[in-house]
């Protein structure tokens, strides 16, 4: 065969592929024997509108990894199309290369235990929308499906939930999981798992540790480079023992026979990875592929509710304090004026104002007026546990109560009192109102207030080289 000859008649970077097998059926050595001048060009002459490879210089019949850091994915791949005579097509992002790749492969024949294929790609810089949802109908469905489900929700975790149910039936998998991985507190969560009730394998919830962040940190060099990672046969196993020994071993004595796992990517920030394990090992093209496409609407959405999360304690929270801030106060005071008196029993409202605020910011400085306020936040906090505490605004508190009792109310104001006295010059004037009921929050709030401004005049009264 005159491979060659035949390569040089293709336009596009294209070469020729050649997949050793062994005699127990699986395959060795993976090398590209000969490329046309395209292909050749793009390794030879540096250009930044091509991948840069491991080497600079094209050497007929070399194994792959001369070019590029060996790839599960890439060698599946490759043994489909040249051993099993199945023609391959891909439109991938590997995370080594800053390029998306076109991946066309058409199986040619066999020598003994050596077998050929193309290997032919187009190259680009920016994703085509075109490209990315040029795919099987069934996959086009199943990624619509889920399209559909996360646009309509109105329960992000219900909807979750359903849909990495969804993802492990299309896979026939025992388990699948999202995992969220947060960069600043180094720690994992489980968003959602689903395991079908003959599974063998432990919940994630169960064996998940606070070390194991550390472990998904390795994750990103065992998958290499490419978009993800699929293990699901001895070669594949192989490359994991050799990459990664102790989380190899880990899977093992779990009971995973194969697994496929890709990171969740947004604007370039890993927001976790999702995987699925002990599949169906025989349709794993297609359970890569519409995992592969799934994950951008998924990881989407992921990182739209992140964001929702943020700006909702950024109009909740106040950032100096941790406390919440005066518009939610309004909220929830307006929500109590406007609810049945009948459904919310003992309201106790409490104003901490904090004394001698003004002074500390002349004399020290606005950094140890914010010390002061922090301090003061954590006395209440530490008083008022369970009860709502807000930061009305400037110097003032206020912390609101429910189904409690007037005794209650004063105990924990004595406590403040005290506690306040270990926190250096933290000083409040306090004043509380105490209602059965709901019914006229108002005037428990004017109340509250009025008795505080009285408690600030005697503190004054008492401390006249404080007055503001």
């Amino acid at each position: 065969m005159d491979l060659q000859s035949f390569v040089d008649m293709i336009d596009v970077m294209t070469c020729i592929i050649s997949v050793e097998t062994k005699d127990d059926g699986s395959y060795g050595d993976i090398r590209i024997v000969t490329g046309n001048p395209a292909y050749i060009a793009s390794i030879e002459h540096a250009n930044p509108e091509n991948p840069k490879m491991l080497t600079s210089k094209f050497v007929p019949d070399s194994l792959y990894q001369n070019y590029f850091p060996t790839d599960p994915n890439f060698e599946d791949f490759c043994f489909r199309c040249a051993v099993l005579k199945q023609p391959m097509h891909t439109y991938v992002h590997p995370e080594r290369f800053d390029f998306w790749f076109n991946l066309f492969m058409m199986p040619l024949g066999s020598e003994g235990n050596i077998h050929y294929c193309t290997y032919s790609q187009v190259v680009s810089k920016y994703a085509d929308s075109e490209q990315m949802s040029n795919t099987s109908a069934s996959i086009a469905t199943d990624v619509l499906n889920t399209c559909i489900k996360l646009r309509g929700s109105t329960n992000f975790q219900h909807t979750m939930d359903e849909i990495i149910s969804d993802i492990r039936k299309l896979c026939d998998a025992q388990s699948c999981v999202i995992l969220l991985t947060d960069h600043e507190t180094r720690k994992c969560s489980v968003l959602c798992e689903s395991r079908n009730e003959y599974s063998m394998l432990q919940s994630m919830r169960d064996i998940l540790r606070d070390d194991f962040y550390e472990l998904t940190e390795s994750w990103k060099d065992t998958i290499g480079g490419s978009n993800g990672l699929l293990i699901k046969n001895r070669n594949d196993w192989e490359y994991l023992r050799e990459k990664n020994p102790l989380w190899c071993d880990s899977l093992i004595r779990a009971n995973v026979e194969s697994i496929v796992l890709f990171p969740l990517k947004f604007n370039d920030e890993n927001l976790g990875y999702i995987w699925a394990c002990n599949f169906d090992t025989e349709n794993s093209v297609k359970i890569k592929e519409t995992i592969e496409l799934t994950i951008y609407f998924v990881a989407s959405e992921i990182a739209n509710h992140k964001l929702m999360d943020r700006l909702k304690i950024l109009s909740t929270i106040d950032m100096l304090t941790g406390v919440m801030n005066r518009n939610e106060m309004n909220n929830k005071v307006d929500a109590l004026r406007n609810s049945d008196s009948d459904e919310i029993k003992g309201i106790g409202i409490v104003f901490a104002d904090l004394n001698g605020l003004k002074r500390v910011n002349d004399k020290n400085g606005h950094d140890a007026g914010d010390l002061l306020l922090k301090n003061a936040a954590m006395v209440l906090q530490n008083v008022f546990i369970g009860d709502q505490i807000f930061r009305a605004g400037g110097d003032e508190f206020m912390v609101l109560m429910s189904f409690t009792t007037e005794d209650v109310i004063k105990e924990k104001i004595e406590k403040a009192r005290k506690l306040s006295k270990k926190y250096g010059n933290v000083s409040f004037a306090l004043g509380y109102s105490y209602q059965s009921d709901s019914s006229d929050i108002t005037g428990a709030l004017k109340l509250a207030d009025q008795r505080m401004y009285e408690d600030k005049a005697k503190y004054y009264l008492d401390h006249p080289e404080f007055m503001r």
